[in-house]
């Protein structure tokens, strides 16, 4: 169907955030044909009526552990070291292919809810084959656009990440579904050492897959090690993601931007966790496109805003010339520059995908919103989501999401958690 929004307050993100004032998007096909104000009705097109609310480019996630879900503020006020023997050492085991598919269509009905259309699904719960077939039709089943991060998580060492890896790309990204991507979510030199991560570069040469990465997250000197491995190795790949760059110095950042290397950075969790500073304004300064990460609803939020205001906040802490509308494009276009969808997704710019967004502004909260990049970063939150469409289709409508049964997907969550915290 072909859509019309009329008269809301449009909001572009490419090159650079910028309000373009009251106007209309029109839909045609799932992308967005037309932005303008006057712009004809084609026959049969549906008109949704925006006129006092903010339309942007729905919101990117760049990392995030879609699984635990049920497992919700499970950790709170601790560490990494609390965490990884928590959430990954005590009840990751007890994961069942059916809880990962409570989790994963749950998270990321949460986040077509709070306005976040691109998913980059970190998933290090793939334990057997079941377990990755029903995240993927999760993630499909949700309506949102994912890419999954495979993180092989069995007993076969290299030679079952080699195998189930070629197994999940052929069967379930074959380029039928356009909302479906995959990449490799390699544990990486830090974490599994380097002889596990020369096979996940492997793979990802061999599929033809980007990799995204936790790396420089686990102090100065490993940070260091792990990139003088990629270098002496001749691992670096454009479109790497590097998760919580945050103990990398300035030269090794330029590094990485040299790379074409992207960066994901979790402010919340972060700062929470202990795992450094975000390197939020150096990564940028260095020329890295960053992008925001909700990474772990145990400990931390799940909502872009949350995100947005964090590294906001953070940033302008530091004394750096950090604005709001530096904010709004990491939550978009940048966003969609780190998850490899920046020619498909992240701005309003005819041609792309209708990733959309609108935004109430007679709120409490939000009125007048003089400003309305501002707003968006520092007043807004999910109850402001009022429509949300992916690839041209409403996922959400006048505040309510359309999937068919969420009370059927919240019991299944609870069931999962009673039996995942038993």
């Amino acid at each position: 169907m072909n859509l019309l929004i009329r008269g809301g307050v449009l909001v572009d993100t490419d090159p650079a955030p910028y309000v373009i004032g009251p106007g209309d998007l029109l839909i045609e096909d799932g992308t967005i044909a037309a932005v303008g104000t006057g712009v004809p009705v084609p026959e049969g097109t549906e008109v949704i009526d925006a006129t006092g609310a903010l339309v942007l480019p729905g919101f990117v996630d760049t990392h995030r552990h879609t699984w635990q879900a049920a497992i919700r503020a499970v950790a709170p006020d601790t560490t990494f070291p609390g965490y990884l023997e928590r959430v990954l050492g005590t009840l990751a085991p007890r994961f069942r292919a059916e809880d990962v598919y409570a989790g994963d269509l749950a998270g990321a009905l949460e986040c077509l809810n709070a306005g976040i259309t691109t998913l980059v699904d970190w998933s290090h719960i793939q334990l057997t084959p079941a377990h990755t077939d029903a995240t993927v039709e999760a993630l499909r089943r949700s309506g949102i656009r994912a890419v999954l991060g495979y993180c092989y998580g069995g007993p076969d060492g290299p030679g079952g990440l080699a195998s189930e890896g070629r197994r999940v790309r052929h069967a379930h990204f074959d380029g039928s579904d356009p909302l479906l991507t995959m990449a490799v979510a390699a544990l990486g030199p830090e974490i599994a050492g380097e002889d596990l991560a020369r096979h996940e570069w492997r793979l990802a040469r061999d599929l033809d897959l980007p990799v995204t990465v936790h790396m420089g997250g686990h102090g100065a000197e490993s940070a260091e090690r792990g990139l003088a491995f990629l270098r002496d190795n001749d691992l670096f790949a454009p479109g790497t993601t590097y998760i919580h760059p945050n103990f990398y110095t300035e030269e090794s950042l330029k590094r990485i931007a040299g790379s074409g290397g992207t960066a994901s950075v979790s402010p919340l969790v972060e700062a929470e966790l202990g795992i450094g500073h975000p390197a939020t304004g150096r990564a940028r300064a260095a020329g890295i496109p960053t992008g925001l990460s909700a990474d772990a609803v145990t400990s931390a939020p799940g909502d872009m805003f949350s995100l947005m205001r964090a590294a906001y906040t953070l940033e302008r802490a530091r004394g750096g010339a950090f604005t709001t509308r530096d904010a709004l494009r990491m939550a978009t276009a940048e966003g969609a520059e780190v998850a490899g969808l920046g020619e498909v997704t992240g701005s309003l710019r005819a041609g792309k995908q209708a990733d959309v967004i609108l935004l109430r502004t007679d709120t409490l909260a939000m009125a007048p919103a003089h400003d309305p990049i501002g707003a968006i970063v520092l007043s807004a939150d999910t109850s402001c989501v009022d429509t949300v469409l992916v690839g041209g289709r409403v996922v959400k409508r006048d505040g309510r999401l359309v999937h068919d049964d969420v009370g059927t997907v919240l019991a299944a969550l609870r069931e999962s958690a009673a039996y995942v915290t038993a």
